[in-house]
């Protein structure tokens, strides 16, 4: 597997963030048909080389959002209430969402292995987005994960390539 170069990637994304911005805004503009599969086989190819255990740079530096869904799930893996759950993890942030109260993740091992896996959430569960119906509709967001994601800045690499 590819061990992602994790020093280098917020400088690499900053430097092709206009060129992904122009490229991610012609794809919204016009909205390939075949858009969705076209990044499913990129993502397929790119998570071949890169094995999210040498990273784990999501979990180390931001927080998924938590949903009513996500936190009933959790606390029930935890044998905990979601209330007790909500105040011992999560915090309301400035978007209005519950997120955790600290990164790294409370739940990320010195492995980078999930504690909570099996009940973790929606949001962790479908990280980089790039696997996904509709995905025209997470393009901003494919963008700023191009800063934290070594598979997320190569697959949009891929795209610029195949949408040039």
């Amino acid at each position: 597997m590819l061990n992602p170069d994790l020093e280098k990637l917020p400088q690499l994304a900053s430097q092709a963030k206009p060129r992904n911005q122009k490229l991610l805004a012609k794809i919204k503009r016009k909205k390939p048909k075949n858009l969705d599969a076209t990044v499913s086989e990129i993502h397929d190819e790119v998570f071949e080389e890169i094995d999210c255990l040498d990273c784990a740079n999501c979990c180390k530096t931001t927080s998924p959002t938590f949903y009513n869904r996500d936190i009933e799930r959790l606390a029930k893996h935890l044998k905990q209430t979601p209330a007790e759950f909500t105040e011992k993890f999560l915090h309301i942030d400035e978007d209005d969402d519950y997120v955790l109260n600290s990164a790294p993740c409370t739940f990320l091992g010195s492995d980078n292995y999930c504690s909570v896996y099996e009940a973790r959430p929606d949001a962790c569960r479908q990280y980089p987005h790039t696997k996904r119906r509709k995905f025209h509709q997470v393009l901003s967001l494919t963008l700023k994960n191009t800063f934290i994601c070594p598979a997320a800045y190569r697959i949009v690499e891929q795209l610029g390539k195949v949408y040039q």
